[in-house]
């Protein structure tokens, strides 16, 4: 969802130190610098979602655990050090940092806190910068979010994808509707300033009512950032086999136009600007800065699996 982007651009292999080609540093003083941290740990796997993320059985073998939620702060906090030693005497503080998954919340606040401490002790924060992560609604609470809010996290994006029941079960999503509603104000109350809900539109089974009604309940909540996605089925997915094995039925294109208009025409009415092609804010403040690094060709360094 938000914030998410391996072989270099060329095709090259990249190297064990991380070196980076000299084409790749070229001008570099002159571009915003952020960090992206992905965190690839889920409760449950939903049957749409392609992501590099793992549960907590998919994730031990025959010898015991493979990797550990318990030590992953640790070796993310190893690999900004690296790309200290990478980009040597860069001068450049970074001006973003998102932290998405996976479910970065399953981490303890304080693990987030750390990372995101790595990254102030090795090349310091912009005074103004966007530091965000994502978060499921079930995940979290007032004292999880107070945590965050004071360790300088100023940014939450959770994932609400959608407010009706039968619509979250096909997407195999744990939270029940409301929740998401509850922890924007269990964000703003914690000091949050900049808060977005993430929607999924053209899930099988979803009407055109049932997305106005996503819309109209993530818009009664008060976010000032709203991203919607059309739903894409990936081959490989729970989503895709149901679908192949006609227990669900695929959605039609033009479906996934005209709720796309209807999501521009409820969020333009509610004082939302599109700025970007799945996102919509209140103000330029609101915008995700973060994904505006990408889009405008600024430079970033990726941490995690």
């Amino acid at each position: 969802m938000e914030g998410m982007p391996s072989a270099l651009p060329d095709g090259e292999p990249v190297p064990d130190d991380g070196t980076l080609p000299a084409h790749a540093l070229a001008g570099a003083a002159a571009r915003p610098l952020g960090f992206y941290l992905h965190v690839p740990y889920c409760a449950t796997r939903c049957g749409y979602c392609d992501f590099n993320t793992y549960t907590a059985t998919e994730l031990r073998g025959s010898g015991g655990v493979l990797a550990s939620r318990d030590n992953y702060a640790s070796t993310l906090i190893d690999e900004v050090r690296l790309a200290r030693k990478v980009l040597g005497d860069d001068p450049r503080p970074v001006r973003t940092v998102f932290v998405g998954g996976g479910t970065p919340t399953l981490l303890a606040a304080d693990d987030l806190v750390r990372m995101l401490g790595a990254i102030r002790e090795e090349f310091g924060l912009a005074e103004d910068a966007e530091i965000t992560t994502e978060a499921n609604p079930e995940s979290v609470d007032p004292s999880y979010l107070a945590a965050l809010r004071a360790g300088g996290f100023n940014r939450i994006s959770f994932g609400m994808q959608s407010a009706r029941q039968h619509v979250l079960k096909v997407l195999d999503r744990t939270h029940t509707p409301g929740r998401p509603e509850a922890c924007v104000a269990e964000a703003r109350a914690a000091g949050f300033e900049h808060v977005n809900l993430d929607l999924i539109y053209g899930t099988p089974g979803e009407s055109d009512d049932d997305w106005r009604a996503s819309l109209e309940a993530a818009l009664g909540a008060g976010p000032d950032h709203v991203s919607a996605y059309a739903l894409i089925v990936e081959e490989g997915t729970q989503l895709a086999r149901r679908i192949r094995r006609g227990e669900v039925p695929m959605t039609d294109d033009d479906v996934h136009a005209d709720r796309y208009l209807i999501a521009d025409e409820v969020l333009a009415g509610a004082g939302f600007e599109w700025y970007e092609v799945s996102n919509w804010a209140t103000s330029r403040a609101g915008r995700c800065l973060h994904n505006e690094l990408y889009w405008r060709g600024a430079d970033w360094w990726g941490a995690g699996p």
